[in-house]
């Protein structure tokens, strides 16, 4: 049986209707992945052998195209299921999970699917909706390329994110896990050079504060603004009160 005490899983939205009994069961065919920065949790291509949720610490989503181009299509965040291929019907991974810094993952069997998925209502209703949200991300993605200037495809991105992990400094609200500029210029279409430019104007601006693969929003509400495609509106008193919650 898996070492990890049965309340990890229990205190899981994922898990949290299933019985004391289904979750050892469930728990029995689990095994435990420790990964460090950098490390894959699978490759892209790669026979769809297992599904995942994520403990602690974050992973990111690459896809790499036929001309080579690496391209960051999306973070997962703790208790998130991924790797669901073989319940998409998929045969192998479309694309790569990578540790962005020391992370946790529960795997099992792809063949163990149905089983989980019969045990655990809950846990499949999750699933599902991981599936459309998934989806709704990929078309408000397609529609953000299609119809908006590059900075507000920024600004929403760096939202995005801080809304999904943001975490509350004395600064602002921190992005909690390490991100590149080159993996922001990924998931927004456009090149490093530009979001670099971007992210040291509202650096000088007082919006955001940025240092090696951290991000930290000082002026939340600015950044909203310029997310719908209007200009920051920040006075000189809201400026001296810049933080804002979360």
């Amino acid at each position: 049986m898996s070492t990890l005490p049965r309340s990890l899983l229990k205190n899981l939205d994922l898990f949290r209707s299933v019985s004391e009994h289904d979750l050892d069961t469930v728990l029995q065919i689990a095994q435990t992945m420790r990964l460090q920065a950098g490390e894959p949790v699978f490759q892209q291509g790669q026979v769809a052998e297992n599904f995942y949720i994520l403990l602690h610490g974050h992973l990111k989503v690459v896809q790499t195209t036929p001309e080579g181009e690496q391209i960051t299509v999306r973070y997962v965040m703790p208790g998130e299921v991924f790797g669901i291929a073989r319940a998409m019907r998929r045969p192998t991974y479309p694309a790569a999970c990578i540790a962005v810094e020391e992370s946790i993952v529960l795997s099992w069997p792809s063949s163990e699917w149905d089983h989980v998925i019969a045990r655990n209502p809950q846990f499949a209703f999750n699933a599902l909706q991981t599936v459309g949200q998934r989806l709704q991300d990929a078309h408000t993605r397609i529609k953000e390329l299609s119809t908006e200037e590059v900075e507000q495809r920024v600004a929403r991105c760096i939202l995005r994110l801080v809304d999904a992990s943001g975490e509350q400094t004395e600064e602002g609200v921190s992005i909690n896990f390490p991100i590149t500029r080159q993996e922001i210029a990924e998931m927004t279409g456009t090149t490093l050079h530009t979001v670099s430019r971007l992210l040291s104007s509202w650096k000088e601006q007082g919006l955001v504060n940025t240092g090696r693969k951290r991000v930290t929003v000082r002026r939340l509400d600015d950044l909203i603004r310029l997310a719908e495609g209007q200009p920051p509106g920040g006075t000189a008193a809201s400026k001296r009160n810049s933080v804002e919650p979360l």
